[in-house]
């Protein structure tokens, strides 16, 4: 039965202790045992991943779900793929990163007033986890969010699920949604006002970081570095 985390750090224990999506637990799992033959030497994390970076970020980055041989072999969002190889090497060039590669947990990589996380937290089959499972694993975002609303200021969100899955989770949080609800764009920015008596939040809307997207050069790096330089200002970082 879950309890409600006091802070971050519980908050993220939890999650890598979930098993409540039985589909995901087995793909997780099998991509494990199985592993792709370049890091068939390698120990896969295999367990849902939880977010990154400090616990008094005035940024967030959502992204969809941790990638197979990703997130679910390395343990850390966005890190050992080529999806992270672009995020944090953009990252790091508009300062938000100590360094632009991410190749495991132990990198020594530090992230600067900005925590990377997810809708879903475990790796789905074909990248693609159905509503229920979405809906399923929301509690962890909600409660991520409120663990962060004393600092957070603003939200860069990656592609039109990621876009879709957060805002009933900051709908449960401390912001309102305007109607008619705001729509998925690369580059839109929408103000939310709050439900509580802290500040607004800046929402912003970036493709995602996938190779489809950055193989194609539906988005470059210096899309997603201006994207990511707006944030930094409206974040005051």
């Amino acid at each position: 039965m879950r309890t409600t985390p006091s802070d971050l750090a519980e908050l993220d224990r939890q999650v890598t202790e979930c098993r409540a999506c039985p589909r995901l637990v087995a793909w997780r799992e099998e991509v494990g045992r199985v592993k792709r033959a370049a890091f068939a030497d390698q120990t896969y994390w295999a367990r849902p991943v939880p977010g990154f970076g400090p616990p008094d970020a005035a940024l967030a980055i959502v992204g969809l779900a941790p990638a197979a041989h990703g997130a679910n072999r390395t343990g850390r969002m966005f890190t050992g793929d080529r999806s992270g190889d672009v995020l944090y090497a953009a990252l790091h060039a508009v300062g938000l990163a100590s360094q632009p590669t991410a190749v495991h947990r132990d990198d020594g990589l530090t992230l600067f007033g900005t925590r990377i996380t997810a809708p879903v937290r475990c790796a789905p089959p074909a990248n693609k986890p159905t509503p229920v499972e979405r809906d399923t694993c929301r509690p962890w975002l909600t409660q991520e969010l409120a663990l962060l609303r004393p600092t957070l200021r603003a939200i860069v969100v990656l592609g039109a699920f990621g876009w879709q899955s957060l805002l009933p989770a900051l709908s449960a949080t401390a912001w309102r949604i305007p109607r008619p609800t705001p729509r998925f764009a690369h580059a839109t920015h929408v103000e939310l006002a709050a439900t509580d008596t802290g500040p607004t939040l800046h929402l912003l809307g970036c493709y995602h970081v996938s190779q489809q997207n950055t193989f194609t050069g539906k988005l470059t790096p210096a899309m997603l570095e201006a994207v990511l330089r707006q944030a930094k200002a409206v974040a005051g970082l």
